[in-house]
């Protein structure tokens, strides 16, 4: 028999069987691994204690346990597990080990796709990314580069899926060169992030427009100056032809922000960003905003899929097997 373990999430108990996965795969790994410019795969099917490592793309990619082991649940899309993030702890690659994950530049294109159940979005959580925030308002130290956060209600997006990019690394800068107290520049779906239930979530940025999808669509969502505080002219008068620059999607247009010693090594001195998962670097610390919840799968593309592709490789995810199987 199985050893049982049980572990404590906000309004449940899961028993988590620790010595055998009770339920296979439901979903399937080919369709990640056959669409074109994959980068990174984690299935997490690793034990707690191991690193967990990436495959497809080119390069192996290796998330170290930060804050303890990170226990294994026995549900999951592609590995039929999944990881349980207790909001003190973390997975991270350090940034001299990012490799093709570093994707920054003018012209650099990024996607990220994710599998998860996530608990308690009172408060800003991550997904994944390379963003390192600095000390909090007015910092300009960050490193900033491509992140998928949840609940970002500075700019209109409590509780709703809100993919960032930073050009800067910093705060945000207008076009005078005043700049914002944080980064501004992130997308914000219409829908809230679903909680304790299964889900996919989903960005991508062609160069130009960050665009955020809850469970394989677009969610569009047109801006509400006024009420998503985003009247400020930068929202309203910097985007397209001296247009908006939206919601959903969201102009960005000024590229992503590469980390280089010789230039950021005084006005940057924490360095370029660690890739995490499951937290990010902000006010100062790495776990203030933890994520809890199961990732049971992550992905991360150097150029942007199509609305075709994020919905491929949704459905390849199968959410509604996963959703019976927590009903057993």
């Amino acid at each position: 028999m199985p050893t049982l373990r049980k572990v404590f999430v906000p309004s449940l108990v899961i028993i988590l069987t620790l010595n055998g996965c009770t339920n296979g795969p439901v979903g399937d790994t080919s369709v990640f691994l056959n669409t074109p410019d994959l980068v990174a795969f984690w299935t997490f099917g690793e034990e707690a204690g191991q690193q967990r490592t990436s495959v497809g793309g080119s390069q192996p990619h290796s998330l170290s346990e930060v804050g303890g082991p990170i226990a294994r649940a026995d549900v999951g899309p592609f590995s039929g597990y999944s990881a349980y993030f207790d909001g003190k702890q973390y997975l991270s690659i350090p940034y001299k080990e990012t490799g093709d994950l570093n994707i920054c530049g003018p012209d650099a294109q990024v996607s990220m796709f994710a599998v998860v159940k996530i608990y308690d979005l009172r408060q800003s959580r991550t997904i994944a990314g390379m963003w390192s925030e600095g000390k909090g308002r007015d910092d300009d130290s960050g490193t900033r580069q491509y992140a998928m956060l949840m609940n970002m209600p500075t700019y209109g997006g409590p509780k709703q899926l809100v993919p960032h990019i930073s050009a800067e690394g910093g705060v945000t800068m207008r076009a005078d060169s005043t700049k914002f107290p944080w980064c501004a520049d992130y997308a914000a779906t219409k829908q809230e992030v679903p909680e304790e239930r299964w889900c996919t979530l989903a960005f991508t940025y062609d160069g130009k427009y960050i665009k955020a999808y809850i469970d394989g669509v677009l969610d569009e969502r047109a801006p509400d100056p006024v009420n998503d505080k985003r009247d400020d002219p930068y929202f309203m008068q910097e985007g397209p032809g001296g247009a908006n620059r939206g919601m959903n999607p969201y102009y960005h247009g000024r590229g992503i922000f590469c980390y280089d010693p010789e230039i950021h090594g005084d006005t940057k001195p924490g360095g370029g960003s660690d890739f995490t998962v499951g937290a990010r670097y902000a006010v100062g610390e790495m776990l203030g905003e933890a994520t809890i919840g199961y990732f049971g799968g992550l992905a991360v593309f150097d150029r942007a899929l199509t609305d075709e592709e994020v919905l491929k490789v949704h459905e390849a995810s199968n959410i509604a097997a996963l959703r019976k199987l927590d009903e057993k």
